[in-house]
């Protein structure tokens, strides 16, 4: 490899009056790393179809938030969120397939999925595009396991219900549980076991969370020294059992948001270090 591959469109960028900087962060972060010259190289993702989107959720619920009638994870119904997300979804799903055909890593800078459920939204997340990847590249026949190792600060409640709800045995899902406790050394001291536990896994999707750092108002417990080693382990560990990983951004709301940005480069130095 040359460069790392990052599946991104301004079309999958949306401006809510929010919070949360998820929906703006994909147009910084790329930014990021073009201004700093990392070897990047941008792809235009595919859209993911209603038909696509509907795989991992109720097609009632798909039509509705798409039409702007049931509200989005933002808690409103705006039309440019509505018209964003098939590009968030395509764009995990497009970076997804590139690193199963490459056999090492893609990257899809997106956040605002794991919240998502079967047919509800929350917590900025209103489609689960890590679900809509592992369901449409195991019907494609793609691959026959996936994991799933969500390093954002809160537990995947939205994946773990779909999960459940389809009863897909075939997806093995880490996510915090609200009931971890947060002692840094421990949790980086398992992470190479968790690591192992996906060795029968086609590919891995790994929610690179920037709301683990200790001074982020949402989470967390991690020092961006320990945030650093968090990404060396999964990427490298990966990359000794030849899983290919797709990544993406997850949470992350310190203010101001260059602080946010400053993890998600880490990261990126994190998977050039690891695979070029």
């Amino acid at each position: 490899m040359k460069f790392i591959d990052v599946y991104y469109t301004s079309k999958q960028v949306s401006c809510p009056d929010s919070s949360s900087p998820s929906p703006r962060k994909p147009e910084w972060a790329v930014k990021e790393w073009l201004y700093r010259k990392l070897p990047v190289r941008v792809i235009e993702p595919a859209a993911a179809t209603r038909d696509q989107i509907a795989l991992a959720h109720h097609p009632r619920y798909v039509d509705g938030i798409l039409s702007c009638e049931l509200m989005n994870g933002f808690r409103g119904l705006q039309k440019e969120v509505a018209l964003s997300l098939p590009w968030t979804c395509g764009s995990f799903l497009s970076a997804a397939r590139a690193a199963l055909e490459n056999g090492l890593v893609a990257c899809s800078p997106t956040s605002g999925f794991h919240h998502a459920g079967l047919k509800t939204a929350f917590g900025y997340c209103t489609f689960n595009g890590l679900m809509v990847a592992a369901l449409n590249l195991h019907a494609e026949g793609k691959v026959q396991r996936v994991g799933i190792l969500d390093c954002d600060q809160h537990f995947g409640d939205g994946t773990e219900e779909i999960i459940a709800a389809k009863q897909l045995g075939w997806i093995r899902h880490v996510s915090k549980e609200r009931s971890d406790p947060e002692d840094a050394e421990p949790f980086l001291d398992q992470l190479p076991r968790v690591m192992r536990s996906f060795s029968d896994c086609d590919l891995l999707m790994y929610q690179a969370g920037a709301d683990q750092h200790v001074d982020d108002p949402l989470g967390g417990f991690l020092t961006t020294e320990q945030l650093a080693r968090r990404d060396q382990i999964v990427f490298s560990e990966a990359k000794a059992m030849e899983i290919p990983v797709v990544w993406n951004l997850a949470g992350g709301y310190q203010e101001p948001v260059h602080e946010v940005l400053k993890i998600h480069n880490a990261t990126m130095r994190a998977c050039i270090d690891a695979y070029l």
